[in-house]
């Protein structure tokens, strides 16, 4: 069994909305979950470009801070030179311990560079099209257009939620059934073992409305349980340490 990754870990995500999409942004932000707890959430671009309008309605819901970079010159990327100053502002404030620079753009490779020089950890998600030089400047690096595809089916359950006034997630419990079981199967060890309290930790960062109560449980393991999806054993470390297992039957 492998250990519990570090969810205290502290990210600033910075987005590049001219060489993303919007229909990502919950791709993204159930990613630098899995690492950590985002920080800072901000988004860089024109946004009296019609071309954006995909991002606006997201950036409420997901707590993003959009910040307005006017094209003063034809050829010129003014968006890049305020990410990049933000990013070592940030870094110079000491208040993160990573990055997530969410963009396609290879002009971000120095920036990636210096940012891990600095000994933070460094997370890079763009597109297959993505150049090489970027993506070995990051410590890891997700696509976002892989990862959408493989969870289309999941999007499109998230899209009707939120088509529907916005319900709650707690009002499509398969949806959510069926979140739990990608992210057993995405953080589970070797032999496909995950904590509770590792998937309870990803749970409120993901689905900061999720509260078992609402399917009438108290605790998290017997809502597990009642999904009748996954095997549940508990491990002793010793008279006080207990750990409970799930695994995907």
């Amino acid at each position: 069994m492998t250990e519990d990754k570090n969810m205290d870990m502290r990210y600033a995500v910075l987005i590049d909305a001219d060489n993303i999409a919007g229909k990502y942004i919950k791709t993204i932000m159930d990613e630098v979950s899995t690492y950590g707890t985002a920080t800072y959430r901000r988004i860089y671009g024109d946004w009296t470009n019609p071309n954006l309008e995909g991002w606006k309605k997201n950036l409420l819901e997901n707590s993003i801070i959009p910040v307005q970079q006017y094209g003063y010159t034809t050829g010129k990327n003014s968006t890049d030179a305020a990410m990049i100053i933000d990013a070592m502002d940030i870094l110079y404030s000491e208040n993160v311990d990573g990055f997530c620079l969410v963009t396609s753009d290879s002009d971000f490779t120095r920036l990636a560079a210096r940012l891990r020089e600095s000994g933070m950890d460094v997370i890079g998600m763009g597109e297959q099209k993505t150049p090489r030089a970027f993506i070995a400047a990051c410590n890891r690096f997700k696509y976002l257009d892989l990862i959408y595809s493989e969870k289309k089916e999941l999007a499109k359950a998230d899209e009707e939620v939120k088509e529907s006034k916005k319900a709650s997630v707690q009002d499509n419990l398969e949806a959510l059934k069926s979140s739990i079981v990608d992210m057993v199967e995405e953080n589970s060890d070797d032999d496909g073992w995950m904590t509770t309290g590792a998937l309870g930790t990803i749970l409120s960062k993901r689905y900061p409305d999720f509260d078992v109560r609402n399917f009438g449980y108290t605790k998290l393991t017997p809502f597990i349980r009642s999904l009748n999806v996954f095997e549940i054993r508990v491990h002793r470390a010793g008279p006080n340490n207990k750990q409970i297992l799930i695994r995907k039957k």
